[in-house]
C-alpha cells in the first residue's frame, strides 16, 4: 500500500525523527564494537604467548636431553679410556702402543667437546629459562585482562540489549512512514559516513556533518522548510533543529 503523500516539512520531521533514533543505536553498537575487538585483540595475544611458551619449553626440554646425551657420552668415553689404559699394560709393541694413546687422546679430545657443549647449552638455557617466566608473566596478565573484558562486554549486552532491540523496533515502525524513494536515499547517505549522519541540522551557520560554512540564503530556504536541501560539501539532508522542534511541541 502506498505511503500518504506528506508536506515537506512533515517528510523532513520523520527523517530528522529517524536520524535520532538509528544515531542512539549507533551509540550501542559503537559501545557494543570497541570491546569485542579488544576481546579479539587479547584472544589473539593470549594464543600467541601460549604459543610461544610453548615454544621455549619445548626449546629447553630438547636442551635439557641434548645435556643428558652428552653427559652419557662423556661417560661412555670414560669407560672407553679406562679400558684402552688396561689393554696398555698388555701391548706386546710400540705400534699397539700408539694406536692405544691415540684412541686415549680421541676420547678425551670428544670429552672435551662434550663438556663444551654442555657449558654452552647450560648458559642458553638460562636465558631460555629467563624468557619462559617473562611468556608466562605476560600470559597471566594478558588473561586476566580479557577475563575483565569480557565480563565488562556481558555487562554491556545485558544492559542495552533491551534497548537496542526496542530502538530497532521504533526504527522499523519510523521507516514505514517514509517514502521510498526518501528512505532509500537516507540509507545511502548513512552508509556513506561511519558516523551513520545522514540527517543533520544547521549548527553556527555550518553544516552539522561537515562543518562547512551554510550560505545565509540556503539557510533561510532551509528554515522555510519548503524543500529537501542537501548540503552542497558532504550530501547530508540539512534541516533546520529549532522549526523541526517547534512543529514536534506544537504537535505535542
Amino acid at each position: 500500500m502506498a505511503k500518504k503523500e506528506l508536506g515537506v516539512n512533515e517528510k523532513l520531521r520523520l527523517l530528522y525523527d529517524l536520524q535520532q533514533i538509528d544515531s542512539q543505536i549507533d551509540e550501542i553498537k559503537i559501545l557494543k564494537g570497541e570491546l569485542p575487538m579488544e576481546v579479539s585483540d587479547l584472544e589473539d595475544e593470549v594464543a600467541g604467548l601460549e604459543t610461544r611458551v610453548n615454544k621455549i619449553e619445548a626449546s629447553i626440554n630438547a636442551m635439557e636431553d641434548e645435556v643428558k646425551n652428552h653427559q652419557n657420552n662423556i661417560k661412555e668415553c670414560e669407560a672407553m679410556i679406562a679400558k684402552y689404559e688396561k689393554q696398555l699394560d698388555k701391548v706386546k709393541n710400540n705400534r699397539e702402543f700408539d694406536a692405544l694413546n691415540k684412541e686415549i687422546e680421541l676420547q678425551k679430545l670428544d670429552i672435551q667437546l662434550s663438556e663444551k657443549k654442555i657449558r654452552e647449552l647450560k648458559a642458553s638455557r638460562e636465558g631460555k629459562n629467563d624468557a619462559l617466566v617473562a611468556a608466562r608473566e605476560r600470559k597471566e596478565n594478558k588473561e586476566k585482562d580479557l577475563q575483565q573484558k569480557l565480563v565488562e562486554l556481558k555487562e554491556i549486552i545485558n544492559r542495552t540489549e533491551k534497548d537496542e532491540e526496542k530502538l530497532i523496533a521504533v526504527s522499523e515502525k519510523q521507516q514505514k512512514k517514509i517514502e521510498d524513494r526518501l528512505l532509500k536515499a537516507y540509507h545511502k547517505i548513512r552508509n556513506t559516513y561511519r558516523n551513520g549522519l545522514a540527517v543533520v541540522s544547521v549548527e553556527r551557520n555550518a553544516c552539522g556533518g561537515c562543518f562547512n560554512a551554510i550560505p545565509p540564503q540556503l539557510q533561510m530556504e532551509i528554515g522555510l522548510s519548503k524543500k529537501i536541501l542537501v548540503c552542497e560539501h558532504c550530501g547530508r539532508i540539512l534541516v533546520d533543529k529549532a522549526t523541526i522542534l517547534s512543529e514536534e511541541m506544537s504537535e505535542a
